[in-house]
């Protein structure tokens, strides 16, 4: 899916050539906009001439730069992988037979028969890691930062780069998915390992620095605000940014892997939210807003309800939200026209494609192929998580293929099925006098945004009443634009939201149900129709 860099100074040709790069970013510059980069450095390509030198004996030069190890071995002389870590893209595994041993997927060490060692794999066999141990290996993930900063690239959104610096000792990891399996998550040795911030302050001295660049760090697997203000805090300035999970792991099983489900509610998501909203004001930090990316469901489906009664107040909900939180917001493709998860009835194996999801339900109908009811639960894990809603094609219009590509050429992925009436063009287009559609209506919540943005993105945030099983609310303050009230019904039903005593509502200015201005009581209760969001202005 890409994530495999066989060349990182060059474009692969179904996306054209490094001159379509330059002239993309010359003519964003004229529009005002600037280009992020993905920088995915954790791991290489099995394909990468790097790595092809690497295996190709004991004694090249490129041995140190990837992470090999002796085998284990079986009373019988087989080989076994190092230690029992098991793989990020296919957790869930079982005991093995002996035919698949040198082939698994399910653990994270991948056996090379030419040289009897394995190699460290965290994702894929075909994504090896790099061992950050090596100056040399630094030097060149620099020389390829240096290459496109260069070209004219404003910074990048760095691939889980808190992977890089893994414990030596490689130690196996306890077992926590039960005696049942042979291999465990390892993440402990090698999420935010032991050389992480060395190597962070080593790339913003020799290369960041040097062009201003901004930076987005994917870092999944820490929450701890003391270690995550290490990296973002303006003292250190390791990275702008990272991207935190909490919000976006609130439905899996605490502890568990991704694909797990667990049962959520509109305290967890505040508490989450809040958290981190306070967080970098008392730590003089920086957050990332956002709700999806391609590693996660939609947004819609998974906080709000996506039927066709309650999608678009549900998709106008979370941008109402998300455009009235502090940090830099990020919005991924089909978000703001409230694109769902694709349809529960397509068949798994003809329509996914990531090899996550692939690889959860092979071994699902391992595991459970004798019991119906568990692997309905497991499709329904699927149903509901997996990357594949994020990746299916953009929807531009209604014409064939929902003008991803022409007509007559098939897409990588199935176009999800309700785009005649999800679409840019038809929401750009809208000519609602009541509503506004759910494009028009963030272009409305990012200029608000802009326009009090003392507020909005560098104010202060105070939630606001007692915790509920329903209602999200909280102020935000800016020292020009004053005092402003958000209240979030997340429930299908019609809610009474009390207006504490001790705050002022002037008028209510925007709510994601009509296009004026609600209108609703600006003391006592206030009811709140399913899926309802409004905005106040207060006095201060």
């Amino acid at each position: 899916m890409g994530y495999d860099i066989a060349d990182y100074k060059a474009i692969d040709p179904i996306y054209g050539t490094i001159e379509d790069v330059d002239n993309l970013v010359s003519e964003l510059k004229k529009r005002g906009m600037n280009l992020m980069m993905d920088l995915v450095v954790n791991h290489t390509s099995d394909e990468h001439e790097w790595f092809r030198q690497s295996r190709s004996s004991l004694t090249n030069q490129k041995r140190s730069w990837y992470i090999w190890k002796k085998p284990n071995r079986d009373a019988a002389g087989n080989p076994l992988p190092p230690n029992n870590w098991s793989q990020i893209l296919g957790e869930a595994n079982s005991a093995l037979s002996e035919e698949e041993i040198l082939t698994s997927r399910y653990w994270k060490w991948t056996y090379d028969t030419k040289t009897d060692e394995y190699y460290l794999s965290l994702f894929t066999p075909e994504q090896p890691d790099l061992n950050w141990e090596n100056p040399e290996v630094r030097a060149a993930v620099h020389d390829v930062m240096t290459f496109w900063l260069e070209r004219g690239v404003c910074g990048y959104r760095m691939d889980v780069i808190n992977l890089i610096s893994k414990d030596q000792g490689f130690p196996n990891a306890e077992p926590a998915l039960g005696p049942e399996f042979k291999y465990h998550p390892g993440s402990k040795y090698y999420v935010n390992g032991p050389r992480m911030h060395e190597y962070l302050q080593e790339i913003k001295h020799k290369v960041l620095q040097k062009y201003g660049a901004i930076t987005v760090g994917e870092m999944p697997g820490i929450s701890d605000i003391d270690e995550i203000i290490r990296t973002v805090g303006s003292k250190s300035g390791e990275l702008n940014m990272i991207f935190i999970f909490d919000v976006v792991e609130i439905d899996t099983q605490p502890g568990k892997v991704r694909m797990t489900l667990h049962e959520w509610s509109v305290k967890d998501l505040a508490r989450a939210i809040s958290k981190w909203q306070r967080a970098m004001i008392e730590h003089d930090g920086w957050n990332s807003v956002f709700l999806e990316n391609h590693d996660n469901p939609r947004s819609v489906s998974r906080y709000c309800n996506d039927s066709d009664a309650y999608r678009e107040y549900g998709a106008k909900l979370l941008a109402l939200m998300q455009t009235t939180l502090s940090g830099t917001l990020f919005v991924y493709q089909g978000e703001e026209l409230g694109m769902r998860n694709v349809p529960k009835s397509w068949d798994i194996m003809k329509e996914y494609k990531d090899i996550e999801s692939i690889n959860f339900w092979k071994k699902s109908q391992e595991l459970y192929g004798n019991d119906p009811k568990q692997l309905a639960e497991q499709r329904r894990v699927l149903e509901q998580k997996a990357r594949d809603h994020a990746r299916s094609p953009m929807q531009w219009n209604a014409h064939p293929n929902a003008g991803f590509c022409e007509a007559d050429v098939e897409p990588w992925m199935r176009v999800n099925d309700d785009y005649t009436d999800v679409n840019a063009e038809k929401q750009q287009s809208a000519a609602n006098e009541e509503e506004l559609s759910t494009c028009q209506f963030w272009q409305r919540g990012l200029a608000n945004r802009k326009a009090h943005a003392d507020c909005f993105v560098y104010g202060d945030f105070r939630t606001v009443g007692p915790e509920s099983d329903e209602v999200f609310a909280y102020l935000r303050l800016g020292k020009k634009s004053g005092k402003w009230l958000v209240v979030l019904n997340f429930s299908g039903k019609t809610v009474e939201w009390v207006i504490p005593e001790e705050i002022k509502v002037e008028g209510w200015m925007a709510g994601n149900y009509l296009k004026g201005k609600p209108e609703k009581k600006l003391e006592g209760a206030v009811a709140l129709r399913p899926w309802e969001g409004v905005l106040g202005k207060c006095v201060d």
